[in-house]
């Protein structure tokens, strides 16, 4: 049993999440995950990657957006409960390396993975300029963290509530051309991934993008996370979740992505007037 020991409520459906967890603390490296379930061996398993860990603590940090039943009953549960399953460190780490000028774009709930992502590669010494975009303002996430280690920390909305407003392909581009980063690392939702990838790659700047498709058991067997990496099936749970962006089928993933869109839709309804009720009664 992995019990909470911090929760905070960072947005209308984001939440962070503290839980014990010594062994996979001590163990992860950047770009790792976990697989988090609860409800007994029959719930939903949940891929969610570390946002950071403490090691003299024995405690890992999870962002995690309840946009679906099984994450609104995660984060439903509240400090001193616990989770049933945490299975981790998962996938391979982040390949770090000093590489010079390091440009790193999240979006959304990607910005919590990028964090150790940035941050171990500006304590290598590398220079680390990080975009971070949102729909608006009350939707960013550790930015206070990011520009911590930031040589300089870009914001985009889409509303302009909150640094620049528009997309954050805009700022790439224009980095890409004046200041030219080594390599570029973006984690945010898929299609702001492609489009991300889309503007790095005429510049032949090496780019990585994390996924996050269908996931189930993580360890390669269920065949549920596979993608096309060029000519290549390659599976994001133990292949990744990290890939050259540029050889990324990302047609294919976001159509596999929409496989079980109408049934999340139903279930998450479902699961308002469940916790609702269970609100009301208390």
């Amino acid at each position: 049993m992995n019990k909470i020991v911090y929760k905070e409520q960072l947005s209308n459906d984001i939440y962070k999440i503290i839980i014990q967890a010594p062994l996979i603390a001590e163990a992860r490296k950047p770009g790792q995950f976990v697989i988090l379930q609860d409800g007994g061996d029959f719930g939903e398993r949940i891929p969610l990657t570390i946002a950071d860990a403490d090691t003299e603590k024995g405690t890992i940090t999870l962002i995690i957006q309840a946009s679906g039943e099984s994450t609104m009953l995660l984060t439903s549960k509240e400090v001193g409960d616990s989770y049933d399953n945490v299975l981790g460190p998962l996938g391979n780490p982040t390949e770090l390396d000093n590489y010079g000028k390091v440009l790193c774009v999240g979006g959304g709930v990607g910005v919590a993975p990028m964090y150790p992502i940035a941050k171990a590669l500006h304590n290598m010494g590398n220079e680390v300029k990080i975009i971070m975009g949102a729909r608006n303002k009350d939707l960013f996430v550790m930015k206070d963290e990011m520009r911590a280690i930031a040589d300089e920390l870009i914001l985009i909305t889409d509303d302009g509530s909150s640094g620049r407003k528009g997309l954050v392909t805009e700022p790439l581009k224009e980095l890409c051309e004046e200041w030219k980063p080594d390599v570029v690392f973006i984690i945010g939702p898929p299609i702001m991934m492609k489009f991300c990838a889309l503007t790095t790659k005429p510049f032949g700047i090496k780019s990585y993008a994390s996924l996050n498709t269908i996931m189930i058991d993580g360890t390669g067997m269920c065949g549920g996370c596979r993608v096309s990496i060029g000519d290549d099936t390659k599976f994001v749970c133990v292949d990744g979740p990290e890939f050259d962006a540029h050889k990324v089928d990302w047609n294919n993933m976001l159509t596999r992505l929409g496989t079980y869109k109408g049934i999340e839709t139903e279930k998450k309804q479902e699961c308002l007037c469940e916790l609702k009720q269970k609100n009301e009664a208390r």
